[in-house]
C-alpha cells in the first residue's frame, strides 16, 4: 500500500470522525441540517480530488500534507492546531444547540448556508486551477512563481476567502447560531497565518513584494 493510499485512507476516517462528532453532541441520527451539511461537504470535497486525480496528481498529493504536523514553522503548527481546535469545537456546539435547542434557524437560511459552503468550495477549486503550488502549508517549491491571474488578480489570498465563506457558513448551515463563537476565535489565527505566509512568500519567493504593491488586497477586494 503506498503513501498516496494510506493518506487517503486516513483523511477518509478522519472525516467520519469529524461528522461523527455531529451527531454525538446532538444526541440523535435526525438531524436533517447535519445530514445536509455532511451531504454537501462530501460532494464539494470529493468534485475537487476528482478534478486534481484528473488534471493535477502533484498538487493533490501537495493538498493532503496538511495539518499541524505538515508545518515547517513553529508558528504555523500552533496556529493550525487553533483552527482545528476551533473545528471540532464548531461541530459539538452545533450539535448541542440541536439537542438543546439554543438556536431557531429557519430551514431556508440553513439551505443558503449550504450553498454558500459550495460556494466557497468551488471558489477554491477555481484557486486550484490557478496556481498549482498551491498547497495546504506555508511552503514555497522548486520552480514556483508568483501567480497573479485569474482570481490571484483581486485578492492576495483568494483560497483563504473561500475558507472564509465556507467557515462562516458551517455553523448556519448546521443551523446553530451558537456555533459561529468558535469560528470568531478561530479568525484571529487565520489573520495570523496570513500575515505569515504573507512574510515568508516575501523572502522566499521572487517577485512576491512586486505583487503585492500591484494587489493591495489580501482576502476582499476594496475592504482588506
Amino acid at each position: 500500500m503506498n503513501w498516496f493510499v494510506k493518506r487517503n485512507i486516513f483523511q477518509t476516517a478522519g472525516l467520519l470522525v469529524f461528522y461523527s462528532l455531529i451527531f454525538v453532541s446532538a444526541g440523535t441520527i435526525h438531524y436533517w441540517q447535519g445530514w445536509l451539511f455532511c451531504l454537501t461537504f462530501t460532494a464539494a470535497t470529493l468534485a475537487i480530488g476528482v478534478y486534481l486525480i484528473n488534471y493535477d496528481r502533484p498538487l493533490l498529493e501537495r493538498r493532503m500534507r496538511f495539518g499541524p504536523l505538515q508545518e515547517s514553522r513553529p508558528i504555523e503548527r500552533i496556529l493550525m492546531t487553533i483552527t482545528l481546535l476551533a473545528f471540532i469545537a464548531l461541530l459539538i456546539v452545533a450539535g448541542l444547540d440541536h439537542r438543546f435547542g439554543w438556536s431557531r434557524v429557519p430551514p431556508a437560511i440553513v439551505v443558503i448556508a449550504n450553498l454558500l459552503m459550495a460556494a466557497g468550495f468551488a471558489l477554491t477549486l477555481i484557486v486550484l486551477r490557478a496556481n498549482s503550488y498551491a498547497a495546504s502549508t506555508i511552503t514555497v517549491e522548486r520552480g514556483q512563481h508568483v501567480i497573479s491571474t485569474g482570481p490571484y488578480s483581486y485578492v492576495r489570498h483568494p483560497m483563504y476567502t473561500g475558507a472564509l465563506f465556507m467557515i462562516a457558513a458551517m455553523p448556519i448551515a448546521l443551523g446553530s447560531w451558537w456555533g459561529l463563537v468558535p469560528i470568531a476565535v478561530a479568525m484571529p489565527a487565520l489573520i495570523a497565518r496570513i500575515f505569515d505566509e504573507e512574510r515568508a512568500l516575501s523572502t522566499e519567493l521572487p517577485g512576491y513584494v512586486e505583487y503585492c504593491r500591484v494587489v493591495p488586497y489580501r482576502l476582499l477586494p476594496h475592504v482588506w
